[in-house]
């Protein structure tokens, strides 16, 4: 997770919503890392997971990515829920959790949904309150008058 938080300080240098993400094997070795990259690319899929996922999956040439597990600092939404499904990623582990969009957890229990036929494990709360505080400081600085 320390990994994806420093590229979560990537973004945020970046200014785009510090969230970040890395991908890694079955041993824990890393596959592909990134961060939110929406505004520099204009392209409002490139959320942390989707580039890592598009990374990884170019790396291996293969859209599956079996045994991998993700690391990433805010709950994934339901785009990038999808994309970790379709990948076959195993499981998914999120720092903060995200009352507004997030589909793990938060407002969509993915585990629970019976048309979906792969279901990845998932670990909340890891470097929880440090994503936590940085999503925050990110969002008060942009919404100070000038």
């Amino acid at each position: 997770m320390s990994v994806a938080f420093d590229e979560a300080c990537a973004a945020a240098r970046e200014n785009e919503v510090p969230v970040g993400a890395v991908l890694v094997d079955a041993k824990g070795q890393i596959l592909a890392r990134s961060h939110n990259q929406v505004i520099a690319q204009h392209d409002p899929t490139a959320h942390a997971e989707i580039v890592c996922l598009r990374n990884a999956a170019n790396a291996a040439s293969n859209y599956r990515l079996p045994g991998s597990i993700l690391a990433v600092t805010l709950e994934p939404c339901m785009m990038c829920v999808g994309a970790l499904i379709h990948a076959r990623v195993a499981g998914v582990v999120f720092a903060a959790p995200d009352p507004k969009a997030g589909a793990l957890v938060s407002n969509l229990d993915t585990a629970t949904l019976p048309f979906l036929n792969h279901r990845p494990w998932v670990l909340q709360g890891v470097l929880g309150e440090d994503c936590s505080a940085l999503l925050k400081r990110f969002f008060l600085a942009r919404r100070k008058p000038s």
